[in-house]
């Protein structure tokens, strides 16, 4: 089994990084090329350099995977700069958009009018109803109603994300040094399925966060045309680290090989296409 796997990677390992590599040159020159046209043109620094940190997540991307792809040796660095650079991503995307709203003074007073109007616009016992339930329960069904809370919150769900992303990054490279991360084994005496728990409610809770706060200053944000960057962005956040989960299940049910170089090396093939 072990050499039938074996010679299923080495088969593929050429044409795969030709193809992937191929994917990310053109991936990496449109970039770059996008990221050029923005500092030529750094008319708006306050916006621009939160596009341009956004921007730089695709170039990050690409050369992490092709690189791990040529040599699995690097695929544990690659894998935690990649998923500190994607910490750093959301949060500027979510930043991106309170400076599309003229920066966090206006955001606030924005919500703080936005909280006021189901006031005038309901009666006297729906309202009294609101205010009876607390700010957990707003954010999750009414969260126009919060007001400063609202952009409190989403902040802290991009900073905890950013954080724990960073931290769970450096413990998997120290819990591999000491042989116990166990990358693709859902076992209990490896790290690898707890740091997969917590990085997933992390994620979703950041994520929720921005749908939320997108809820409530969409109208706002016409003139950027959000919802096809915030659908773009979320698609690159969320579907690649499911896509690892997803490819990690396969490997350790056996539909797919068991060799880690295979796991991993499929997670950047497809990383190397999909930023293009």
């Amino acid at each position: 089994m072990g050499v039938t796997e074996t010679s299923t990677y080495r088969d593929l390992h050429l044409p795969s990084l030709i193809i992937g590599g191929s994917f990310a040159t053109v991936a990496i020159c449109l970039s770059l090329y996008s990221i050029l046209q923005h500092l030529r043109f750094y008319t708006n620094p306050a916006e621009q350099k939160w596009i341009v940190s956004v921007l730089f997540m695709v170039p990050v991307y690409a050369t992490e995977s092709i690189i791990s792809l040529s040599n699995s040796k690097f695929s544990l660095p690659c894998d935690i700069l990649r998923n500190c650079y994607e910490a750093f991503a959301l949060y500027s995307f979510g930043s991106y958009l309170v400076a599309c709203l003229g920066g966090e003074r206006r955001v606030v007073e924005y919500l703080e009018n936005e909280s006021k109007k189901p006031l005038l616009e309901e009666g006297a016992n729906e309202s009294k109803k609101k205010k009876k339930k607390n700010s957990f329960w707003k954010f999750l069904c009414d969260p126009y109603v919060l007001g400063r809370e609202l952009f409190v919150i989403e902040k802290f769900g991009l900073v905890q994300y950013m954080i724990l992303k960073t931290f769970c990054a450096f413990l998997t490279f120290l819990l591999e040094l000491l042989g116990v991360y166990g990358d693709g084994e859902f076992k209990w005496y490896y790290g690898y399925p707890y740091i997969v728990v917590v990085l997933n409610f992390s994620q979703m809770w950041a994520l929720f966060c921005l749908v939320q706060f997108y809820n409530v200053t969409h109208e706002r944000l016409k003139e950027i045309k959000p919802l096809a960057k915030f659908i773009s962005f979320k698609a690159i956040v969320f579907a690649t680290w499911w896509q690892g989960f997803g490819i990690a299940l396969l490997c350790y049910y056996g539909i797919l090989p068991k060799e880690g170089r295979f796991q991993n090396g499929l997670q950047d093939f497809l990383i190397c296409i999909e930023v293009t």
